[in-house]
């Protein structure tokens, strides 16, 4: 297998409905490629949710960080490349590539994601399926970006709370992990996307949080271009942290 065949690659719009006030492609939409692309990779190599669901497993999402020079503007192809950067027993490191419509690449993104059990909730052993053939498609492609980072947040004071209505969940019936990426993003101002872009953005899942749940959202400003932020549910259990670098 060369590294190349190791790479999966694909194609995408920038759809109207798809994009923001700028016109370019939102943060939860990409996101949703993301996860499409990783979705899609796994799947062709024996590995995919429906595999996995029945050995009674799932892929769980832990960590994702996204940078960007550019982002797809309005009606513009493009694509997301993925691969496999390790494979440990409990975890897996899985890196993209953002390449616009002249194949030139305006960003990456690194994710660590978990296979856990249906029943219990809890980690599985990666290698236990298909004789741990999995490390066979790890790929040495280069990620030049840093790997996401420990996020913390000091704050007591509430920024904004909602509740987890019904277009938050998804068919696991919890809150989609896209749709906490917008919540956080709307917790800023109209007039900062007008002046800057996001450059670099980080989520550390923590736990689930379901319909009808209390989202509490706490946010530092670590410098005048750099927010942390954390979810809570019900005021109390942290449900996932962020961190933001506008340019």
């Amino acid at each position: 297998m060369t590294e190349k065949s190791k790479i999966g690659s694909y194609k995408a719009v920038a759809e109207p409905f798809h994009v923001d006030f700028n016109g370019r492609l939102t943060m939860g939409v990409l996101g949703n490629h993301i996860l499409n692309s990783a979705g899609f990779h796994a799947t062709e190599r024996g590995f995919g949710i429906a595999s996995l669901n029945e050995n009674n497993y799932t892929w769980v999402l832990s960590r994702l960080a996204i940078e960007l020079e550019d982002m797809p503007y309005q009606y513009e192809e493009f694509t997301i490349e993925t691969w496999v950067e390790n494979v440990y027993r409990l975890f897996t490191d899985r890196n993209f590539a953002i390449v616009n419509k002249d194949g030139k690449k305006i960003g990456y993104a690194r994710s660590v994601w978990a296979m856990i059990d249906l029943e219990t909730r809890k980690p599985a052993d990666l290698f236990s399926l298909h004789g741990g053939s999995i490390d066979e498609y790890i790929c040495d492609e280069p990620c030049p970006i840093e790997k996401p980072s420990r996020i913390k947040v000091a704050s007591k004071e509430c920024a904004d709370k909602i509740k987890a209505k019904y277009s938050d969940i998804d068919v696991n019936g919890h809150v989609n992990s896209i749709r906490y990426i917008e919540h956080i993003l709307d917790l800023f101002p109209m007039e900062l996307y007008k002046e800057k872009r996001i450059k670099r953005f980080e989520m550390a899942y923590v736990a689930e949080s379901y319909f009808g749940d209390e989202l509490s959202f706490f946010m530092d400003e670590v410098s005048p271009n750099e927010y942390n932020i954390e979810v809570k549910k019900n005021g109390e259990e942290t449900v996932c942290r962020s961190k933001i670098l506008f340019q």
